[in-house]
Order: C-alpha cells, then sequence, then structure tokens
C-alpha cells in the first residue's frame, strides 16, 4: 500500500505530533515509522495503525497513484 510521506507529516505538524507520540499511540515503533516514511509503502494493518494514532482514516494517508 502507498502511503504519503507528506500526509503523514503534515498530519503531524497540525496537530503537534512528535514521532515519538505517533509511535505509543499507533503501537508502531518510530524505526518502522521511519521505514514507511522513506520507503512510502507499508501493508494495509500498519497502515491502519498510522491513521489511528494520528486520529484519521487510512484514505487520508494514502497516497493517490
Amino acid at each position: 500500500m502507498n502511503i504519503s510521506r507528506q500526509k503523514i507529516e503534515l498530519l503531524q505538524a497540525e496537530n503537534s505530533i512528535t514521532v515519538t507520540a505517533l509511535a505509543d499511540r499507533s503501537g508502531i515503533s518510530r524505526q518502522n515509522i521511519s521505514t514507511v516514511k522513506r520507503r512510502g509503502t507499508c501493508n494495509p494493518i500498519t497502515a491502519a495503525k498510522l491513521a489511528k494514532g494520528l486520529g484519521v482514516s487510512v484514505a487520508q494517508i494514502v497516497d493517490e497513484v
């Protein structure tokens, strides 16, 4: 699943969420979050956890191809 780094970082900035806080909220390690951002891909379960941690739907972080 393609994930938009820009959308994740924008949502983090808008809500003042650090990577550490996002890791705590989503149950994903900081390293894994960094990997997802760098690669721009992850599996659907990880995308769902990230979205939940950000308080948005998965559709809001998916990169539209």
